[in-house]
């Protein structure tokens, strides 16, 4: 099982361990509410060094990524970041990512832990026509989380760059706790602002233990991937392996604003006729009526206890303290407002359908 360069630091605060994506990774410290509520209205930080980062540079890198990428690549100004996601050609997804564009023709990709191998074996393979330059720092590079409404303010001293003047989905080359070239990404997987931290992985313990220092008066805790989940599930994001895999519909999944098939990508004129034609299921998210917590895999029914769709994630919600989750459903129950049930233990469990997120960013 592989580690990050924090591992005897999260060993040492007591951090309950799991495997992810190849990781041995902190799943949780103080729990998963004081952790999650923290990050709403403090902030907290997340060791992600296991996601995997790609470059991908040079003359024809634009044309290789517009090729492989399901979003328009070319709206992506210097110093912006975009979401993304790779389409195979039977109509799923490869992965879904992160493109920061570093310099007119330098780019960096940021995809999840479990699909490095794949992705980096995918991008290569489409890569022999187009010759671009790729690299995968992914070993090399340390990358944590600051995420709350107040960590701009408690990292401000850990910089001299003005934290404040990064737009959402923007970045910066920087100076960040005495380590230079480090990236300052105003990215996460939240909802509760923050930034992202790029940095050589060998001076990860370093900029840790800045960051706690930092953070110190604000009331920064450590934060897992529970917490992490939590936290994405309220803002209704999909997660690699719940929501979105190799045989899911990127139009079911809700990421048709980031299907750009005039870009001509891989399948892109499938995608397209799915755009057109729409989708037999439909992503949803849903609220429980009753005291009970939805878990990926329960099944969706109607009122006649019709099975009419499936649960992708759920969760108790620390900031509403129900019972909250996601799943896809047949379209033509998909409408807000609808009453389902949640199969719990053969147990009908009332719940209705709600807009997402299911709170306010």
């Amino acid at each position: 099982m592989k580690k990050t360069t924090l591992y005897n630091i999260h060993l040492s605060l007591s951090a309950k361990m799991t495997s992810f994506g190849g990781y041995e990774m902190p799943i949780q410290y103080s729990g998963v509410k004081n952790e999650h509520l923290a990050v709403r209205k403090d902030l907290g930080v997340f060791d992600v060094s296991h996601m995997g980062e790609f470059y991908v540079y040079g003359p024809n890198s634009l044309s290789f990524l517009q090729h492989i990428c399901s979003n328009d690549i070319s709206k992506i100004n210097i110093g912006k970041a975009q979401y993304n996601y790779i389409p195979n050609h039977r109509g799923g997804i490869v992965d879904d990512l992160i493109i920061y564009r570093l310099e007119k023709e330098k780019y960096l990709l940021v995809v999840n832990a479990s699909n490095i191998e794949k992705d980096w074996n995918w991008i290569q393979n489409h890569n022999q026509e187009f010759n671009a330059q790729i690299e995968d720092h992914s070993k090399s590079t340390g990358l944590l989380a600051i995420q709350g409404p107040k960590a701009i303010i408690a990292m401000q001293q850990l910089t001299n760059y003005p934290l404040k003047n990064l737009e959402y989905y923007s970045h910066t080359k920087a100076v960040f706790a005495d380590i230079k070239n480090t990236i300052i990404a105003t990215t996460g997987y939240t909802g509760a602002g923050g930034i992202e931290v790029y940095f050589p992985a060998i001076h990860a313990e370093h900029i840790w233990n800045a960051v706690m220092r930092a953070g110190a008066y604000q009331g920064i805790v450590p934060a897992g991937l529970a917490a992490r989940d939590t936290l994405r599930i309220e803002m209704g994001y999909c997660l690699y392996g719940n929501e979105i895999d190799e045989e899911s519909s990127p139009i079911a999944a809700g990421l048709s604003w980031i299907s750009k098939t005039e870009t001509g990508f891989i399948n892109s004129k499938n995608i397209q006729k799915q755009i057109f034609n729409g989708s037999d299921k439909k992503l949803i998210g849903f609220k429980m009526d009753v005291r009970a917590i939805p878990r990926n895999g329960y099944s969706i029914i109607d009122n006649h206890g019709k099975p009419i769709g499936i649960v992708t994630s759920g969760t108790q919600s620390p900031t509403l303290s129900i019972g909250i989750g996601l799943g896809y459903i047949k379209k033509e129950n998909s409408k807000v407002g609808n009453k389902i049930g949640i199969l719990i233990r053969k147990k009908n469990c009332s719940a209705h359908i709600v807009k997402l997120p299911f709170i306010k960013n």
